[in-house]
């Protein structure tokens, strides 16, 4: 039996199954049902068993133990990692990384590129294929693990080797066909790169990936990041109103085909698009369940409907005093959230808002999004205002679960 990787036990629920069985921590975890146990994907697609026989190990000896459970309920069982396992770094050098366009000097984790289809599933992470063989492709389709984000940015195996960096990122694409065949869900992003992968060949891409019918879920159009680190990288330019104007027009059109042949609009653009193109964002509806939200698609409209419908809900107030309050926020969006929240200042005479754009000197001011401004350039561009009463931070401003 066996044949997983070593899964140390470091905690067992009060309680649980594992538990009332005498499992204790420090304990391994070798197979169960006679599945060898090397990551999280195995844990829990084969502890969902009703009859379980776990083979584990302690202080050397190996010892059985069976157990009956109710189907899909959990064992209890506490590992160092949420993995079990060490995380799958990216093996590519994208042209349009982000990460390698970074400065020196900053959280070491920053640095750190993940390229793991278990955060995929567990996190929603993307992943390109490239640091996955065929035996992990059949893991995926044998646990039908589903949905699969996928980072694609072409579907033309020579420029997708170019644009990663990676003389196997062509070939690496038999995977996606084979998880489509499989019938696992995919969600598919584009990085777009003027002069690299739109035009025809975004057209190509999106007729492609049209053509996996049901599998495909969504497919995201962003375009390219550049800060001010880029020396000895390759030279990309950023889109411009015309540029992106172009590419957007064509991902509407294989929108409004993908409506027509199949009932939902399936590809996308993100707002940034729209914004760098200098066009009025759809209405709220054009974005269906929003299946690309994460990836900034229809984030603004998610916002207003949210928005305007807390202010519905509010009814009529009043505030004992004037209040004045300062809301920093992205050059990208700034448009956008002052009309919105001139609704707000209509409701409320006494209620003053400063909607403050902070230029992102820190990444040389072509990213503009609001989640990568830093504190730096927060404290110098709001330093020497009146703030009022309070100042308001988005929370994708700030570091996730930390007062950062």
């Amino acid at each position: 039996e066996g044949g997983g990787g070593v899964v140390r036990i470091t905690g067992v629920e009060e309680g649980s199954r594992a538990k009332r069985a005498g499992i204790c921590p420090g304990d391994i975890l070798i197979s169960i049902n006679g599945h060898g146990i090397g990551d999280i994907l195995d844990y829990r697609f084969f502890e969902t068993e009703r009859e379980l026989r776990l083979l584990l190990e302690r202080e050397g000896r190996e010892y059985s133990l069976e157990l009956v459970k109710p189907r899909y309920a959990g064992l209890g069982l506490e590992f160092d990692s949420y993995l079990m396992d060490r995380e799958r770094s990216c093996r590519n050098k994208c042209v349009f990384c982000f990460i390698d366009q970074l400065p020196k000097g900053m959280r070491e984790t920053l640095y750190f590129k993940d390229d793991d289809d278990r955060l995929s599933f567990l996190f929603g992470n993307y992943i390109t294929l490239t640091n996955i063989d065929d035996r992990e492709v059949e893991r995926i389709l044998e646990m039908h693990i589903s949905p699969i984000n996928i980072s694609v940015h072409t579907m033309e195996p020579e420029l997708r080797c170019r644009m990663m960096g990676n003389r196997f990122a062509g070939e690496s694409l038999r995977h996606l066909y084979r998880l489509a065949e499989g019938g696992i869900q995919l969600n598919c992003q584009i990085v777009l790169c003027p002069g690299l992968n739109d035009g025809g060949a975004l057209d190509f891409t999106l007729k492609e990936l049209c053509g996996l019918k049901g599998s495909l879920q969504s497919v995201a159009c962003v375009p390219v990041g550049l800060t001010r680190y880029r020396e000895g990288l390759y030279p990309l330019e950023p889109f411009d109103r015309e540029s992106a104007g172009a590419a957007l027009e064509m991902i509407e059109s294989w929108g409004e085909r993908c409506k027509k042949e199949r009932g939902a609009r399936t590809v996308y653009a993100s707002d940034e698009l729209y914004i760098l193109s200098g066009r009025e964002l759809p209405p709220l509806e054009f974005y269906e369940d929003f299946p690309q939200i994460e990836n900034g698609v229809g984030m603004l409209r998610d916002l207003e409907d949210g928005f305007l419908w807390a202010i519905e809900e509010a009814g009529d107030v009043e505030l004992e005093g004037p209040r004045h309050v300062t809301i920093p926020t992205g050059e990208c969006g700034y448009d956008f959230l002052n009309k919105m929240l001139d609704v707000l200042r209509d409701r409320c005479h006494n209620l003053s808002i400063d909607l403050v754009p902070i230029k992102n000197e820190f990444f040389g001011g072509t990213v503009n999004v609001t989640g990568l401004l830093t504190g730096r350039d927060i404290c110098a561009q709001l330093g020497g205002r009146e703030l009022g009463d309070q100042v308001l931070i988005a929370n994708n401003m700030l570091r996730s679960g930390e007062d950062i």
